[in-house]
Formats: C-alpha cells, sequence, structure tokens
C-alpha cells in the first residue's frame, strides 16, 4: 500500500506481550528517534499508546511484524498483526506493517538499554528508508 507523501511524521511500535517499544521519526531526515517503552498487558496497553499518540500527534503508525528467518509466520506474527488492526481500529490512524525480523537482535548488538525502543527505532527507520 502506498505512503501519502502527505505523511510526513510517523510513531513506530515494537510490540511484545509485556513490554512494547516504540519510536518517532520523519520523511524529511528519514531517521528515528527511540521513546522508551511501554510496560504493559492487554488493553491497559492501549493507555500508554494513546499517551504516546496524544504526544507526537503522528500521520501515520508503523509496526514491526516479527517472522521466522525463513519467513514463515508464528504466533507473534498473528499477534503483531491484530495489534495493528487494533491500533487502525481504535485510533483511527493508517497502520504500515514492516519485518522485523532480528530488529531485536540488533539493537542488542548495538547494546542500546532500552532494546524495545531501540527495535522500534530500526523498524522505522526501515520503513523511512523504503519510502520514495
Amino acid at each position: 500500500m502506498p505512503v501519502p507523501a502527505a505523511f510526513t511524521t510517523f510513531i513506530a511500535f515494537d510490540f511484545g506481550m509485556k513490554r512494547t517499544g516504540v519510536a518517532v521519526g520523519n520523511r524529511l531526515m528519514r531517521s528515528a528517534t527511540p521513546q522508551g517503552s511501554i510496560h504493559a498487558e492487554g488493553n491497559a496497553r492501549f493507555d500508554g499508546v494513546a499517551a504516546k499518540l496524544k504526544e507526537w500527534q503522528p500521520d501515520a503508525i508503523v509496526i514491526g511484524v516479527p517472522y521466522h528467518p525463513d519467513g514463515a509466520p508464528h504466533e507473534n506474527t498473528a499477534r503483531a498483526k491484530k495489534f495493528g488492526r487494533q491500533l487502525q481500529g481504535r485510533f483511527g490512524l493508517q497502520v504500515f506493517e514492516v519485518d522485523e525480523r532480528y530488529s531485536t537482535t540488533e539493537a542488542i548488538a548495538s547494546g542500546a538499554k532500552d532494546a524495545d525502543a531501540a527495535s522500534a527505532c530500526i523498524i522505522l527507520e526501515q520503513f523511512l528508508r523504503n519510502l520514495p
């Protein structure tokens, strides 16, 4: 699905069952900045999401969707996709999915203090690099 040129500011979420990493970025700089993690489960997670959306006022949301190294889906693939659908339904923003294989491994290898937020940053920068 093409990304409208008017969309300039994005927020990314690296979904996890206990923690969800957050990053923000923009089309102009094609870079992202980690914004910490939301430490909540189930519906409580959406309170943290709502606060981040209010703070940053993004044009759209980017979520990381995990796959096995061979590209096959697994349990968390379905969970992340469901999270994306819930975000779109609750907040009315367009949601873009990014294959997040190895983003957490990369974040940990870089020595990130908050691997979930760093992973969200990696996911968002990958998305921004691929915009026309």
